[in-house]
């Protein structure tokens, strides 16, 4: 008899998921890289950083630069991004959602690509820093999205199993790693297209966490 896992955690994306934080950052980016002379418009944002850490974007628009100069072109497009994102607010629903888990007794974590120091940043202005019972960075293990490994450490910071998660995406390299890690995943459409993120296996996808197919998938 096969034995039904009941919802233990919810996993929560940080850029483009908890807030919209990709016209920020493609603002951000497209500052730096117009010092290389480079340009990039929303469509190649999407499709080729959305999502992503800094060293593959850097490595694929800038493979001259060295590692040294690699960081710091990093540090500076990060350093760009929190002079831009200080009136961030939270997605719609989110608190409630954040609510919701905490009175069912539910785990929850961020799960980021994100360096620490916007990590930090952006949780507090959120006012979300005091929140959650976990912040997984892609830093710290040394890999990232799409890898599954932020997800997989995760599950185990927590002692679940897949089946007894729910993790928030809305870029592909996100859903990707979700995905991967064998998690149930639902898309937010902050970033791309609803079939963009079904193609790559979502749930459903949403616009925000007021959705009522959300809620009735958790109650």
């Amino acid at each position: 008899m096969k034995v039904r896992l009941v919802l233990a955690a919810l996993l929560y994306d940080l850029d483009g998921t908890i807030a919209d934080t990709d016209p920020v950052h493609f603002i951000a980016w497209q500052d730096v890289l117009q010092g290389f002379d480079l340009h990039i418009d929303e469509t190649i944002y999407k499709q080729r950083l959305s999502g992503r850490t800094n060293p593959p974007i850097i490595a694929e628009f800038l493979p001259q630069l060295t590692a040294a100069e690699s960081e710091e072109l990093a540090d500076r497009k990060e350093a760009r991004f929190r002079e831009l994102a200080e009136q961030l607010e939270p997605i719609a629903g989110l608190r409630e959602l954040i609510e919701w888990g905490k009175q069912n007794s539910l785990k929850q974590a961020v799960v980021t690509n994100a360096p620490r120091e916007n990590a930090r940043f952006m949780l507090k202005v959120l006012k979300l820093d005091q929140v959650f019972d976990r912040v997984i960075l892609a830093d710290d293990l040394g890999i990232g999205k799409p890898d599954p490994a932020p997800y997989l450490a995760a599950l185990k910071e927590f002692g679940i199993e897949p089946q007894q998660a729910i993790a928030f995406e809305d870029s592909p390299s996100g859903v990707q790693s979700a995905v991967a890690a064998k998690i149930s995943t639902i898309g937010i459409t902050s970033t791309q297209l609803p079939e963009t993120l079904c193609e790559l296996g979502v749930k459903f996808a949403i616009a925000d966490f007021t959705a009522p197919e959300l809620w009735a998938l958790l109650k």
